[in-house]
């Protein structure tokens, strides 16, 4: 099976990340496409390091009291994503070979949509030399 990943960094726009992320749902739901097409993200901190971001992911699965607490958590974290650092989108394309066609399709039509136009990307596939370092990072990410 050849795998294609592409990479679109976002820069620091949180919701048209998720944008992204809710289309290609769509599409996994609305085409049967299962495991044919994974979503993954990276953040990258701004200027903090991970010990600060472990402190407020814990922060924010602490139960807060009472549905006003919880809205106010909610605006704080998201507040937190928003001013945050670099989000980028990895998309895992796996088609098997008798799907050349099918691949090639999204892979022209991915890029062209509306929440990706305005990200940069970039598109690895399994021949190119970079492509081992880009499944290591794919798979390093939850």
């Amino acid at each position: 099976m050849a795998q294609t990943i592409m990479i679109f960094d976002f820069g620091t726009n949180e919701e048209a990340a998720q944008q992204a992320r809710h289309k290609i749902e769509g599409w996994k739901q609305g085409f049967r496409l299962g495991d044919k097409m994974t979503v993954k993200f990276e953040r990258e901190d701004a200027g903090g390091d991970g010990a600060e971001a472990k402190e407020a992911e814990a922060e924010e699965k602490k139960p807060a009291k009472g549905a006003k607490a919880k809205k106010t958590a909610s605006k704080e974290a998201k507040g937190g994503q928003e001013t945050g650092g670099r989000v980028k989108v990895l998309v895992r394309l796996g088609f098997s070979d008798h799907e050349k066609l099918s691949q090639q399709r999204w892979l022209d039509r991915i890029p062209a949509e509306e929440p990706f136009k305005s990200a940069k990307g970039e598109t690895i596939r399994h021949n190119d030399p970079e492509f081992a370092k880009s499944v290591e990072l794919f798979e390093s990410l939850d």
